[in-house]
């Protein structure tokens, strides 16, 4: 490739099934969920998904200031004793990455290729944003918040710290919080310890990780990853829609027993209890269907894990002897239904297609060998 930081030259093009040693080192530096977690409404920290855009900031927590500027006519810092002295609260949330999916595209976009993997639920720890913007009484011309993090990296050719923003009217409609726990202890650095945003029902980029600095603004907000990414194109040149809400989708725990290297299943015929999890943002699930060869019925579905997390599912397969495709789609309380195949996207943003999983199915029961 180019020199990146002085003559970048654009992305590579891809060839499908073919991934280069750019984007395996990607995949080898962030990680996707265990699938067969799961079966847990809380994602064990360790199996939590992970993006890292740029390296891991190492904070010092005593020297540590949240600093609050701009157009603001209270501007002020915080330490973070100050931030975990205000009145906590513990909110179960489903984060997906918005480019989960990537790898399933053709032909796919030059970046991390995630393919199913790239979404957990935690209970994070922290404290509500909104008092805390309110204290420092923003300007009624304020049209942006940014968020800034710590972390710095060049992307396209364009160096920057990582940042997001909200408006003032989506920040009155969302929830969102300051964190710095999770799953009772303490934020670990590549979760963006020891502060970060969590914002429910949208995709994980908006939930800036080594939070340091949020500065109200009186013209709309020209970080790179607010307007040059996440953003919904049908090719390079398209301005693109801004992406927010997390898509209907759900995940299957893939049944039976894996081979090691294609992943593919297998498990004994007759009754297979298949079980998985659907979410779509800060909406309610309202179907889960579960597929076999296209034939589809109803799966039962539980209460969601909070009004910003995802619900569990399960139904029961009789397997059939040989070579079987299942699948899985959601509908939410809205309508939207998840698609068999993924909306095109550009960037490979927001692929919401139907979990797929091939699994062969014994003629007989045969024992483990040991």
């Amino acid at each position: 490739m180019s020199n990146p930081f002085t003559n970048f030259q654009g992305k590579p093009a891809t060839t499908p099934g073919v991934f280069s040693e750019f984007e395996t080192r990607l995949a080898n530096r962030n990680s996707g969920a265990i699938l067969e977690t799961m079966v847990h409404d809380i994602t064990p920290t360790g199996t939590h998904y992970l993006l890292t855009h740029f390296d891991v900031p190492i904070i010092d927590e005593a020297a540590f200031e949240l600093n609050l500027s701009g157009a603001f006519d209270a501007p002020y810092s915080l330490s973070l004793d100050d931030i975990r002295a205000m009145p906590s609260q513990t909110v179960p949330v489903t984060l997906e990455c918005a480019g989960n999916g990537r790898a399933r595209l053709e032909p796919r976009s030059f970046s991390m290729p995630w393919a199913y993997e790239a979404v957990g639920t935690s209970e994070w720890i922290g404290t509500p944003l909104a008092p805390l913007i309110a204290r420092a009484q923003p300007r009624a011309d304020v049209v942006d918040m940014s968020f800034t993090g710590a972390d710095f990296g060049y992307d396209n050719g364009v160096g920057h710290r990582f940042g997001r923003a909200l408006s003032p009217e989506q920040l009155a409609d969302l929830n969102v919080m300051l964190v710095y726990g999770m799953n009772g202890t303490p934020l670990l650095p590549q979760h963006g310890a020891p502060l970060r945003l969590i914002v429910p029902g949208w995709y994980g980029m908006a939930s800036v990780k080594w939070l340091t600095d949020i500065e109200a603004l009186t013209a709309p907000y020209q970080g790179f990853q607010q307007v040059r990414t996440y953003r919904f194109r049908q090719d390079a040149d398209d301005p693109g829609i801004p992406i927010t809400k997390i898509r209907v989708k759900s995940l299957m725990v893939p049944p039976g027993i894996p081979d090691w290297l294609t992943r593919k299943r297998m498990t004994p015929p007759g009754p297979v209890e298949v079980r998985g999890r659907a979410w779509a943002g800060n909406t309610p699930i309202a179907r889960v269907e579960f597929g076999v060869d296209g034939v589809w019925q109803d799966a039962e579905c539980a209460p969601h894990v909070s009004a910003h997390a995802w619900c569990g599912w399960r139904c029961t397969w009789q397997a059939e002897p040989g070579w079987h495709t299942l699948q899985c789609r959601a509908t939410d309380a809205d309508g939207n239904v998840q698609p068999i195949d993924a909306p095109w996207d550009h960037s490979g943003f927001g692929n919401n297609a139907a979990h797929t999983v091939e699994i062969y199915v014994q003629a007989q029961n045969v024992a483990p060998s040991t």
